[in-house]
């Protein structure tokens, strides 16, 4: 079991150096990641189902995770997630491009397609289309990073005769991890990501989800080249047990990424780097 931490770009972790101290003692603990979030907006008042107040601090998960693969060496820098559809997909994929060389191959590209319609509306981008867009965003992304003479063209973005440099390091472009519990979610895991993660799951959760996953295998055509779907899942706030480890396992999920409790994150960083020792105990 890989085990990793999520939050790594907000909150008390908003702050340059408590998100160096707690990604370079995660590497040295020995865990496998760490992932950030991201909301570029937040609806202000708060109103469900917006995840934290609107003055919550969020960094940019490209700039905090180009920040860290300087502050680490060996840790995984993954995006848990980014709002694929609010994007543009041309400058996405030369940030991610860009991290990915910074770091020497140490993206993980965690996506998803938002759920705050408010941020949609700010941001001018169509709340509806927001699953069409996305997966034509990471056709076009895969164009940019894979063929010689990148060209794509879709009812969202098209392009021909242009070149984007770096290329990612990673063979095939950095590994996507599809968020979300929906049956989109599921079957955009199956026909375009290496990875599927759910963000929130007690153990029950996680099953019920992965029954749902497994059923929509039979519907979706999964290329070959994509590997087996690797299965990530963050369990509700707080520490992590023995047991809870072997539960996960044995449903099949192979990375837990711990989140912390509302009581940690109001102990500032050195709460976190306590919470850190506990996961780290696992190993």
């Amino acid at each position: 079991m890989k085990l990793g931490f999520f939050g790594i770009n907000n909150g008390v972790m908003a702050e340059p150096d408590a998100m160096a101290s707690v990604a370079k003692a995660a590497e040295q603990a020995g865990l496998d990641s760490v992932w950030t979030g991201e909301h570029v907006v937040l609806p202000d008042p708060h109103t469900p189902p917006s995840p934290v107040p609107p003055h919550y601090p969020m960094m940019d998960p490209t700039a905090a995770l180009a920040f860290l693969a300087a502050e680490t060496k060996t840790i995984a820098l993954a995006t848990g997630i980014i709002i694929v559809p609010q994007r543009n997909p041309a400058v996405l994929a030369k940030e991610l491009a860009t991290v990915d060389v910074l770091s020497k191959g140490r993206l993980i590209f965690g996506i998803g397609v938002g759920y705050l319609k408010p941020e949609f509306d700010a941001l001018g981008v169509s709340f509806e289309q927001k699953g069409p867009r996305t997966d034509e965003y990471i056709a076009a992304m895969r164009a940019l990073w894979l063929q010689e003479k990148p060209s794509f063209e879709g009812k969202f973005v098209s392009f021909s005769n242009i070149n984007a440099f770096p290329r990612p390091v990673q063979d095939g472009g950095p590994p996507v991890v599809v968020g979300g519990w929906s049956k989109g979610a599921y079957r955009r895991a199956l026909a375009i990501g290496q990875g599927w993660y759910g963000y929130n799951l007690d153990v029950q959760g996680a099953k019920d989800c992965l029954t749902e996953l497994n059923g929509c295998r039979q519907e979706v055509s999964r290329p070959g080249d994509l590997g087996p779907l690797e299965i990530s899942i963050t369990p509700p706030p707080g520490p992590i047990s023995n047991d809870d480890l072997k539960a996960f396992e044995d449903l099949g999920v192979e990375r837990l990424i711990a989140v912390a409790s509302p009581s940690v994150r109001k102990e500032g960083t050195d709460g976190y780097l306590r919470f850190i020792e506990g996961i780290a105990r696992l190993l």
